[in-house]
């Protein structure tokens, strides 16, 4: 059975950086998508980046681009995302989600498994 947990989530001041952590468990690391998702209060939820084991696509929402960065450890079977240049409309809960087995080189539109969240605060 597909499971994630993310962890990382913490209160950052505008400018700060953090890293979240996505474990996964019960599969194995061959064909995959990893989507990280974030929901601000009273906003829907956004898609903020996703990887794709085939030949090791990654996606990123404007929003983001340029400031954060998806990233796998096999060994560890964690995706990371690192957050660089936070800013206060970065805050919400971060979310990740697996799809497996995923043979797509894009991002799936559904996803098999989601964690339950970690929230982000970004605030002086």
């Amino acid at each position: 059975q597909v499971h994630v947990v993310e962890s990382g989530g913490d209160l950052v001041q505008p400018g700060g950086s953090l890293r979240l952590s996505c474990k996964t468990s019960g599969f194995t690391w061959d064909y995959y998508a990893i989507g990280w998702f974030r929901q601000a209060p009273g906003k829907e939820r956004e898609g903020v980046s996703c990887i794709s084991s085939r030949d090791g696509m990654t996606y990123y929402a404007n929003s983001v681009k340029g400031r954060f960065t998806i990233s796998g450890d096999n060994a560890k079977n964690t995706i990371y995302l690192q957050m660089n240049s936070l800013k206060p409309e970065d805050t919400a809960v971060y979310f990740c989600a697996a799809v497996y087995p995923w043979y797509g080189s894009d991002c799936p539109t559904e996803y098999n498994s989601w964690g339950q969240g970690t929230q982000v605060t970004v605030s002086s």
